[in-house]
């Protein structure tokens, strides 16, 4: 393994090393020994491979949107499935994603966006960047539902997409708040209603 490549694989086991500190405590909260020794990356070797904080926190976000849209073209592309069975599989994978998965499939858009979004422009418009693409990707499949007769031509497919982000982007902060699984429920009684053909 050439030096380059073993700094490229070192950068991105800090990367995702940090992601579940970053899911429980947030950007602020997480100092950058934490995240070495998570890595077990040897201590004040940070610099080597980030300019600075931000742009730790802006990699981890461009690394975040690119997993998270590979899990979504992965949804679309499954074959056998109606446009609204796809979104619906979609919903139901945040909400295990949140109830049961590790706090490395955490939605970070859900733990960072106010934080970073005032601590730093370039971090706000990778989450913007990342956000707009998620919900190009779920207009995709609510295309794919109008074609297939599943969803609803009500309301334009990207507006939909919008409307069904934002609900579960809402249901997940008052999840976090309340502590109980009813606003999950109540996301997927409006998604379902919202789309119904």
């Amino acid at each position: 393994m050439t030096v380059a490549e073993k700094h490229v694989q070192a950068r991105r086991r800090i990367l995702e090393s940090a992601r579940p500190l970053i899911s429980q405590r947030g950007f602020s909260a997480v100092g950058l020994s934490q995240v070495l020794e998570a890595a077990q990356i040897p201590k004040g070797s940070f610099y080597h491979y980030f300019e600075s904080k931000e742009h730790f926190g802006a990699a981890l976000l461009e690394l975040y949107n690119e997993q998270y849209l590979q899990k979504l073209d992965a949804l679309i592309a499954e074959r056998g499935k109606t446009g609204f069975e796809k979104l619906s599989a979609y919903c139901q994978c945040w909400v295990d994603a949140q109830q049961h998965g590790c706090l490395s499939e955490k939605c970070l858009v859900v733990k960072l966006a106010a934080e970073v979004s005032d601590l730093s422009e370039r971090m706000r418009l990778i989450l913007e960047e990342g956000t707009t693409a998620i919900i190009a990707r779920l207009a995709c499949m609510v295309e794919e539902g109008q074609q297939d007769g599943t969803i609803t031509k009500a309301l334009p497919a990207r507006l939909a997409a919008s409307v069904v982000y934002q609900t579960w982007l809402g249901a997940t902060l008052l999840v976090k708040v309340t502590h109980k699984q009813t606003a999950f429920e109540d996301a997927f009684v409006a998604t379902r209603q919202l789309l119904a053909s």
